[in-house]
């Protein structure tokens, strides 16, 4: 029976690259193409699977000099028979440690292992702290500065955070030789693990520290200066880089967040930059106008209170609120004021009240016609 003649296609033509392709190119053509016809991505296939097992020959051969070189001088005879590159299985020895590398990237991506590259390691950073601080009314308007005492872990001044004894060092972990990975190889790809034993270190402390028992880092109080800016409010986080728990191998420090816990006043609410407060007056006042004085958080302020004024009417002072945060100005202090109707009244006071009550008319009487048909009105 003849044999039929299979052409097989160009390899530049297989990663979509040209013959002057840099090594950088093959790569990422050859990266974006195995992720697209991988065949977990491509479950029940063929085709797919087919054409990734032709991108990895592509890649295996042209990502190393020599095969490259024999290829771009032979072509695929090259590795048929006995060509100069021919070596049986296209996936053995040559370049497949980089091509280990690129699945360890693939895999990495696709199932969120993480990277593949040459060696991990357990560099560790420092735990963010929280710090809860109360303050007064007043400090979180105009701002404060105030001393916090923390505890928090520091790196080990005797190991200098290598956690061996003085004199003496890490050494290199027996079991992956001092890359803090192991590889596994499964059929043309190997994944790559962290060292169970070394914990992606490399190394191991042979002889702990005997200040931090091998840790890297101790336990110590820490005074920080806080300084809080005008303007703050109720659950204002303040963020301190670095002043967090030690790192560890090597690693930066976490941050520490101090939380601001805001006291109530007792005559202002604060809305936003605003400051609310609420300022009785007399029957008399309300009616015939006064000026009030107030004390606000900046000092004694007069108001003008009209006459005829309803209960419930508010007056504004422009910027005796708070500050703006980082910006410039202040809020508002809103003052209402309210009528107050006296609960115990002498025998001359009603009797004035009533002589007012006679000199005003009867047109706002409960028995008023004219306040009968308002009402009606209102509710029809």
């Amino acid at each position: 029976m003849a044999t039929a003649n299979v052409t097989k296609t160009d390899f530049y033509e297989v990663l979509q690259v040209t013959r002057t392709a840099t090594d950088q190119e093959l790569k990422s053509s050859y990266r974006k193409l195995a992720m697209q016809y991988h065949p977990d991505r491509n479950p029940d296939n063929p085709a797919a699977e087919e054409k990734f097992k032709e991108c990895s020959e592509a890649y295996q051969i042209l990502s190393d000099p020599e095969k490259r070189a024999a290829y771009d001088r032979y072509g695929h005879a090259a590795f048929q028979g006995g060509g100069p590159g021919a070596g049986g299985n296209p996936f053995a020895g040559g370049n497949a440690q980089d091509l280990g590398d690129i699945f360890g990237d693939l895999f990495g991506e696709m199932f969120n292992m993480g990277g593949g590259g040459r060696k991990s390691s357990r560099v560790q950073r420092g735990r963010d702290l929280r710090y809860d601080m109360t303050l007064e009314f007043e400090d979180a308007v105009f701002g404060k500065e105030k001393d916090i005492t923390i505890r928090r872990s520091e790196t080990c001044s005797d190991c200098k955070g290598s956690g061996a004894a003085a004199g003496k060092a890490p050494v290199t972990c027996t079991q992956c030789g001092g890359r803090g990975q192991l590889r596994m190889q499964q059929g043309f790809f190997s994944v790559a693990r962290t060292c169970p034993q070394c914990q992606g270190a490399g190394t191991i402390v042979q002889d702990p520290c005997k200040t931090c028992a091998g840790q890297t880092t101790v336990q110590k109080e820490h005074t920080i200066t806080v300084k809080v800016p005008a303007g703050v409010e109720q659950d204002t986080r303040i963020r301190y880089q670095g002043e967090g728990e030690a790192g560890k191998y090597g690693g930066p420090g976490g941050d520490l967040y101090v939380v601001l816990n805001v006291k109530p006043h007792k005559f202002f609410e604060r809305d936003g930059d605003d400051l609310h407060c609420v300022m009785p007056i007399s029957f008399p006042q309300a009616a015939l106008g006064t000026e009030l004085e107030i004390e606000t958080l900046y000092g004694r302020e007069t108001i003008k209170v009209p006459e005829g004024t309803q209960s419930g009417k508010s007056f504004k002072l422009r910027d005796k609120g708070v500050p703006h945060l980082n910006e410039r100005g202040k809020g508002d202090l809103i003052v209402e004021v309210r009528v107050r109707t006296p609960s115990k009244l002498s025998k001359q006071q009603k009797d004035l009240l009533r002589q007012l009550e006679e000199t005003m008319g009867v047109e706002n009487t409960p028995h008023s016609s004219g306040l009968f048909d308002k009402m009606k009105d209102m509710f029809s």
